[in-house]
């Protein structure tokens, strides 16, 4: 893909020259106002009307999609084709919505349904799809698992909003082939009202060997974060909350630096107190300066560009060159979701069987 190595050293400039060094001796290229040019998505041909909240990429031909009506797709061509490779499901079953998908390579992976009950499920296939094996049923009637993530190829955990006044968290050791719940007496209690979104899978995180969880319900929004999974803390952030809005993804780059997004999908053009970013491992954090161009589900660093991320909402895209202090929109397309992958490559995910990857022009 040509276009990999200018979008690199343009982008690595940029986040540079905001950090106070910028690169020689590659000259400068912007807009003429500080932004990148030429950022869009380039529209995959998934032939789905489902929405695919769930996003997988693993490089840049692989990758796997998961949404609405029992559906999951998988490329392995960059997204010129696309494969379904759902589960095999009851009638009464095949509305499930799979909303997260984890996936290490063409052959294997793992995907999770959302709901009250036993709606909340974990599947895991091993075999690209060809067959899946239901590795744990929700039977807590007050539990809903929004999201999940994996620090490995075996660790992971995943979230359910609060059962008994605490967000309820399971974990598996064996790469989502069977699944124990965390002990809560290491969780926080949860404020009346406050629960977590399943808009894109990243309402937990992890990096660097710490867990972070995302909520909202309740003003202002919050964040969890441990150092091991089991013993939790939680912190206020500047991004408001409400029934219908707070913090909806967070992602760590590295031990320390971490960005928060959000905003009310209520009002999703509202483009105040949607952005968050930290410094010192989600101990603290501060308002952007510049906020996003309205609600945003789905964020995500870009491997290897330090200081770069995107975020990605119902009503457009929005990049970052300082670590979030700063966001600035390139598309008005919809989307839910946005995983980059090693390589500078970027896919996003949305309603109407929308997946693009970034294209620079």
């Amino acid at each position: 893909m040509p276009w990999l190595l200018p979008f690199a050293l343009l982008i690595a400039d940029m986040a540079a020259h905001v950090m106070g060094s910028p690169l020689t001796p590659q000259p400068r290229i912007d807009a003429g106002d500080g932004r990148l040019p030429h950022l869009s998505w380039n529209l995959l041909p998934t032939g789905s009307q489902q929405q695919f909240r769930g996003l997988a990429p693993v490089s840049g031909t692989i990758a796997w999609v998961s949404g609405t009506n029992g559906t999951v797709l998988r490329t392995t061509d960059g997204g010129n084709t696309w494969q379904s490779v759902v589960p095999e499901l009851s009638a009464e079953d095949a509305a499930l919505q799979f909303r997260d998908i984890q996936a290490w390579s063409a052959d294997r992976a793992v995907i999770l349904s959302i709901g009250a009950g036993p709606e909340s499920r974990i599947y895991h296939t091993r075999d690209g799809g060809e067959t899946w094996n239901l590795s744990f049923t929700n039977q807590e009637e007050t539990a809903f698992y929004n999201c999940m993530d994996f620090e490995d190829d075996n660790r992971g955990i995943a979230v359910s909003d609060p059962v008994d006044g605490k967000f309820r968290l399971i974990e598996t050791l064996d790469g989502g082939e069977s699944w124990d719940i965390v002990n809560p007496d290491g969780l926080p209690p949860a404020l009346e009202g406050e629960f977590g979104f399943s808009a894109s899978g990243t309402c937990i995180s992890t990096n660097s060997g710490r867990w972070y969880t995302a909520a909202g319900g309740v003003d202002p929004g919050r964040i969890s974060s441990s150092g091991d999974g089991y013993r939790w803390g939680v912190t206020n952030t500047p991004i408001k909350g409400s029934p219908t809005g707070g913090v909806f993804s967070v992602r760590f780059r590295d031990a320390n630096h971490g960005i928060a997004l959000g905003g009310d999908f209520g009002d999703p053009t509202g483009a105040v107190d949607n952005a968050a970013w930290s410094k010192d491992g989600g101990k603290t954090w501060a308002s952007a300066t510049k906020y996003p161009g309205g609600y945003r589900s789905g964020s995500s660093w870009v491997p290897g560009l330090c200081s770069v991320a995107l975020a990605v909402g119902p009503t457009g895209s929005d990049y970052t060159v300082d670590g979030g202090k700063t966001w600035h929109g390139f598309s008005n397309g919809s989307f839910d979701s946005v995983e980059c992958v090693k390589g500078h490559v970027c896919w996003a995910s949305g309603s109407q069987g929308r997946v693009a990857r970034l294209t620079f022009e």
